[in-house]
């Protein structure tokens, strides 16, 4: 986004407005995408992706990590090739229980032992992935599940 004429999706905009928090990793493109996003309501958190704005790459940080509910969560846009890519994003973000990228904008969910990576894909871009997509990230008593949600 929000390149020709790309939209969010109006299931993806209804479960963001219902959200505790908007986690986002990254491609927004524009400031007005993240001002959409911040206009829902919920509390948004963020890093900048390879191809915003520079407005954007200054507002917003390369990685984050949150605490949520006894869970820490890192968040990074591009998490480098596929081989080797849990080990990298847990030596990166070794306190943290998960992992969020985004860049390929392809779902992949993966898990070792207590850490797990998640890329939500992409609401707007499908590429590759049999749909367009995002995630739902749940956090109960510091544990952490993640689900992908096909947007159809």
């Amino acid at each position: 986004m929000p390149r020709g004429g790309r939209r969010l999706p109006e299931r993806c905009l209804e479960v963001l407005a219902g959200a505790d928090a908007i986690v986002h990793a990254g491609d927004f493109i524009a400031t007005s995408v993240l001002d959409e996003l911040a206009a829902l309501g919920p509390p948004i958190h963020a890093v900048h992706g390879n191809v915003d704005e520079p407005d954007l790459r200054r507002r917003l940080p390369e990685t984050l990590e949150l605490e949520v509910a006894g869970a820490r969560i890192g968040m990074i846009h591009d998490a480098g090739p596929r081989a080797g890519r849990l080990e990298r994003l847990r030596a990166l973000f070794p306190e943290s229980d998960c992992a969020i990228f985004g860049h390929s904008h392809m779902p992949e969910h993966r898990r070792e032992g207590t850490f797990q990576i998640f890329n939500p894909g992409s609401p707007t871009e499908r590429r590759r992935a049999p749909d367009r997509s995002m995630g739902i990230v749940r956090v109960e008593d510091g544990a952490v599940s993640c689900r992908l949600l096909a947007l159809r």
